[in-house]
């Protein structure tokens, strides 16, 4: 075995995930072979975080939902994996790290292994709305400002004119949505931006709400969504008051128990929302190695163990991308 060989054979399987067994046939060594060089050459690919202004923090399932037996009860298995994004817009936005769960533990336990140097660096934390993050935020790093995604936002909200679409086609109908209501055949519309929607889906919105949403609920539900989203459009402090209260106002006109629900949430990280608006920080960065990190779980059908897993997702990133990217 030679330094060349080893080199080449943890190239191989962190640079298009392949799998261990696949490269240590293809080069005629062993798996252990294999996967040793990969271990050598992760420490070497994986140097300290360099610290960062803005820090991103979300979640990705590690394996799927299972029960397991622990003596004569059944227990819940439903492990997940937290990812630390540099979000800096001067930075490289590098992975940062992989802790395993998504608890407010978790977040604390990562950050206090980290040097005072990265701690006192970070101003912005951005997560999407969860309590659990917010708290180990909050413990390990007193002195930053928690920011909101916008975009977690805005799911709520869609989410929220689903629920009332389909509370409504029950009351109605008595059954759920089918191909021959148009308020189903049209629900996509009532999820796209309005000014996204051309002049010919304009007019299918408006015909099914005329016709199919007699009780205005529908209407109402959509009319929230989209002030909403024109709120988190806005970065200056006046705009943002006025579009605030116009939703405020709308949600209060609806009178529903969703949109109740949604205008309560933000109003619970309005704080937190009106940081993420005046500095315009998002967690599109996070987002994009979520995507990443979902590749490279679905090439290796899913992992057993959370340190090779954590290890090929970063070897794999520090690999495929020109950065420095840490464990």
């Amino acid at each position: 075995m030679t330094e060349r060989l080893r080199e080449r054979l943890a190239t191989a399987i962190a640079s298009s995930n392949r799998a261990v067994s696949e490269v240590a046939a293809e080069y005629g060594v062993s798996w252990p072979t294999a996967h040793k060089s990969l271990i050598t050459a992760a420490v070497r690919w994986l140097p300290p975080p360099e610290p960062t202004s803005r820090l991103g923090i979300d979640e990705t399932r590690f394996r799927s939902v299972r029960w397991i037996l622990d003596g004569i009860t059944w227990k819940r298995s439903d492990p997940w994996l937290t990812s630390f994004v540099d979000c800096s817009r001067d930075g490289p936005g590098s992975l940062l790290g992989l802790a395993p769960g998504r608890t407010g533990g978790c977040v604390k336990d990562w950050l206090g292994e980290q040097t005072v140097a990265f701690q006192k660096r970070i101003e912005i934390v951005v997560i999407d709305p969860s309590a659990p993050y917010a708290s180990g935020i909050r413990a390990a790093l007193p002195h930053a400002t928690i920011a909101v995604d916008k975009w977690h936002l805005v799911a709520l909200a869609n989410q929220m004119v689903t629920e009332v679409r389909q509370r409504a086609t029950r009351e109605l109908l008595g059954r759920r949505g089918t191909v021959a209501d148009p308020v189903w055949v049209n629900r996509r519309l009532l999820l796209t931006g309005a000014e996204h929607l051309s002049v010919k889906q304009w007019k299918r919105l408006g015909a099914m709400l005329d016709s199919c949403d007699l009780t205005k609920e529908i209407g109402a539900a959509w009319g929230v969504k989209e002030r909403l989203r024109m709120l988190l459009r806005q970065h200056e402090p006046s705009k943002i008051r006025w579009r605030l209260a116009d939703f405020y106002d709308a949600a209060l006109d609806a009178a529903m128990p969703e949109t109740t629900r949604l205008a309560t949430t933000i109003q619970t990280w309005w704080p937190a929302i009106l940081v993420a608006l005046t500095h315009d920080v998002s967690n599109a960065r996070t987002e994009g190695f979520n995507r990443i990190i979902k590749q490279t779980k679905r090439v290796g059908c899913g992992y057993r163990n959370m340190i090779n897993y954590q290890r090929r997702i970063l070897s794999h990133i520090a690999v495929t991308r020109p950065q420095r990217s840490a464990a």
